[in-house]
């Protein structure tokens, strides 16, 4: 009895062996045979094969159309073993012009579009290959690069195309592997011959030299390129970087001093539909208040209309903020990730690049030579016996007719080899009558003449690199900037200098009056003219300030502790609700309370003080705090705490102390600081400072009397003193609050 399971051979393995075997296996076959390109040809297996699979079915340009359900089919079913949708996609995306920018597909029928749409289904369009196409495969019937076995063994399959053309630089490839990605984007194919040019006459040049022939991508859709020229170069240096890519945009005046934004060019890979599906949404958040509509009046070619808000509005103020919310500007990745010629992904320079592609052609020339070098060899074997039947043409027809074995004897007799003497036996009847010695020793001698000069190019590296470059230069004549086809399409700007966004710019301008409550919760209710009695507040809180301001104000806070905070108006919550609390927008510790909110003006000064009775003015900008921390002015003693921030708007200040003394002093005597714990501003010998008030001396110190009434006093002349002073008793009337209003 056997010793062997009914279900063959078990053996015990360590589960995390297992996996990491099967694993590596998955990642070298993501890597190797779906996600990298050659270095060579530029390809992926997918596309190499729809490529030979079409030149089989001689889909060459001249030729017609086939349906691309036939192409689909040959590749899966003799090529590529995966499924349909996934290599007609693929096929799709060779012959879309705007994801190529030199298609291999010549595509007729639906092949989608800029705008994101789909291509019909392969039963209804059809495909050759596009001229492009023609010269990546020139020579492969010429044992040209190496082949191998299809997946099933039944057939055979190129492990590189020829590529004439520089492919991988060209048209630039994209993917993603197991633990490494690609990006490479498209490129100018005049440019690169320049390139490949330069490095073939100068083998030891730099990166920087051939970046001044290749001075950066050319994208299929277009656009300006405005990354750093230093910034490309290092990218080009490492294999990695990024270059900034915009839309390319034009002013058009209308009448009445009205103007419109056309943008005719929009960034690689994006799609215009849902460009204008984001914009449009941004519109309708009102994130973009510079805009007012966005209009699609393309055609064939691309016409994005941008209407400003108003006649006013600075196009490169509205473009810029365009370019920071949308797929306007982009940035393109470069990661010179590909499988070199030994199989081996890795990271390339440009310089790397271009010297394996020229490394290829040369091993490519040289087997073409050596291809041709054999069949020039055979031919002329051929011509030499056939000069022997010339010579001899009735003893070689008798021999054929009489002898039993006429290979043998015409081998025999002349000594001619077994490949003449079947060229002879296979020879019709009809081609005796163009044997004729001198056309026969003219091909010999021609024939002659091209195997010589296959044996010293051969000899020659010299050689082989100048047939190398002019091998570039057709290469660039045909495909390069002197052709529709090869004509630079992205412009190469400059880096551009920084727009400066006023806040303004960013927020749709609306009134609002910001509502702030005893107990510290915050919110923005639209409009000024609010009823203030109507408004709600949460159970036993209650009104504090009532703040008049517009969305577009940045609001000043000044806490007890002598820190300012900033808070920007269009991030408050709105007033349908009872508000948020304060201190989850800003870090004011629980100890401490608000003094005074209202809104930042350009320009202006504010008299801050302790309640000890210290403090001093201080410049508006000094105001404005970058985090929620807030920043710190008013340092006040220790006991005491800051209590007043008011405009400084005026010549003359008016404080007043809870002892219900009030001093009027000239505002010249207070000094101006940026920070600390200021200067005795009103002595107090019992309490400390209550209320202060700038003014102007002509127009009177007014204060709050009841409800509705305001009283003003124009002599001031008992309460002046200097700086410092103890003040004299409040006149009669003054509120019991110790407060001015």
């Amino acid at each position: 009895m056997s010793d062997v399971a009914p279900g063959g051979e078990i053996r015990d393995v360590d589960f995390a062996d297992a996996l990491g075997e099967r694993y590596l296996s998955y990642a070298l076959s993501t890597i190797m045979a779906r996600s990298l390109p050659d270095v060579r040809d530029g390809l992926k297996p997918v596309h190499r094969r729809i490529l030979h699979a079409m030149h089989e079915l001689r889909l060459d340009p001249g030729s017609g159309y086939k349906k691309c359900a036939r192409v689909v089919g040959d590749v899966i079913g003799k090529f590529h073993p995966h499924g349909e949708l996934a290599v007609y996609d693929a096929l799709v995306r060779l012959a879309q012009d705007f994801s190529q920018r030199y298609p291999l597909i010549d595509g007729q029928g639906n092949f989608g579009n800029i705008d994101g749409d789909n291509a019909a289904a392969m039963r209804y369009t059809e495909s050759r290959l596009s001229p492009v196409a023609q010269a990546m495969l020139d020579g492969i019937d010429e044992d040209a690069v190496d082949f191998r076995q299809t997946y099933d063994g039944e057939d055979r399959e190129p492990i590189v195309l020829p590529a004439r053309f520089p492919n991988l630089l060209a048209n630039g490839a994209a993917g993603i592997a197991v633990g490494m990605a690609t990006s490479i984007p498209p490129h100018n194919a005049g440019e690169i011959c320049a390139a490949l040019l330069h490095l073939i006459a100068q083998p030891k040049c730099s990166t920087a030299e051939l970046v001044a022939h290749l001075p950066g991508p050319d994208f299929p859709t277009g656009g300006i390129l405005v990354e750093a020229p230093e910034s490309i170069a290092e990218a080009y240096a490492t294999g990695r970087g990024s270059f900034r890519l915009r839309a390319r945009w034009d002013k058009e005046q209308l009448s009445h001093g009205l103007y419109q934004i056309v943008v005719t060019e929009i960034p690689y890979q994006v799609q215009k539909g849902r460009l204008i599906e984001k914009v449009a949404a941004l519109l309708e958040e009102r994130k973009l208040p510079l805009l007012a509509d966005i209009r699609d009046e393309s055609a064939s070619d691309v016409r994005i209309v941008l209407e400003p808000k108003n006649r006013n509005v600075d196009a490169d103020v509205l473009m810029e903020q365009l370019f920071r919310l949308t797929e306007l500007e982009l940035r393109v990745p470069l990661n010179l990730n590909v499988v070199d010629a030994l199989g081996v992904p890795r990271v390339m320079n440009l310089k790397e690049v271009l010297r394996a592609f020229l490394d290829h052609r040369r091993e490519v020339l040289q087997r073409r030579s050596r291809h041709r070098l054999a069949a020039v060899a055979r031919r002329m074997e051929v011509l030499h016996g056939f000069v022997v039947v010339y010579v001899n043409l009735d003893r070689v027809i008798k021999i054929i007719r009489e002898s039993d074995d006429p290979k043998a004897e015409i081998m025999r007799r002349w000594k001619l080899t077994e490949v003449q003497v079947e060229a002879i036996l296979n020879m019709r009847l009809r081609a005796l009558r163009r044997l004729e010695e001198i056309g026969i020793k003219k091909e010999l001698d021609t024939l002659g003449a091209e195997s010589a000069e296959l044996e010293k190019l051969l000899g020659s590296e010299r050689r082989q690199w100048s047939v190398l470059a002019k091998e570039v230069k057709a290469t660039q004549a045909e495909f390069g900037s002197d052709t529709p086809l090869g004509r630079r399409r992205t412009l190469i700007g400059a880096a551009p200098v920084a727009v400066e966004i006023p806040v303004a710019a960013l927020v749709e301008r609306e009134p609002v009056t910001v509502l702030f409550s005893q107990k510290g919760w915050i919110r923005a209710v639209k409009g000024h003219n609010v009823n203030l009695a109507d408004q709600k507040y949460k159970e036993g809180d209650g009104p504090r300030f009532a703040v008049p301001a517009e969305t577009t104000d940045r609001l000043i806070v000044f806490g007890t502790n002598g820190r300012f905070y900033t808070l920007a108006a269009d991030k408050l919550p709105g007033g349908r609700g009872q508000g948020e609390p304060i201190r989850l927008m800003i870090d004011l510790p629980n100890e401490h309370d608000i003094v005074a909110l209202f809104p930042y003006r350009p320009g202006f000064k504010l008299l801050v003080a302790s309640n000890d009775g210290r403090g001093f003015l201080v410049d508006g900008e000094e105001a404005l705090a970058q985090t929620r921390a807030g920043k710190q002015v008013l340092t006040p003693a220790s006991g005491a705490r800051a209590a007043i921030c008011v405009a400084a708007g005026g010549d003359t200040a008016a404080f007043v102390g809870e002892n219900r003394r009030m001093l009027v002093v000239d505002l010249a005597e207070i000094p101006e600081m940026a920070r600390g714990r200021g200067v005795i501003l009103q002595r107090h010998r019992a309490g400390g400072l209550a209320d202060a008030k700038v003014f102007a001396a002509a127009e009177g110190l007014s204060w709050r009397q009841g409800e509705n009434r305001t009283r003003t006093e124009f002599d001031l002349t008992p309460w002046r003193g200097a700086r410092g002073a103890a003040g004299r008793s409040v006149p009669q009337g003054f509120p019991r609050s110790n407060r001015f209003g």
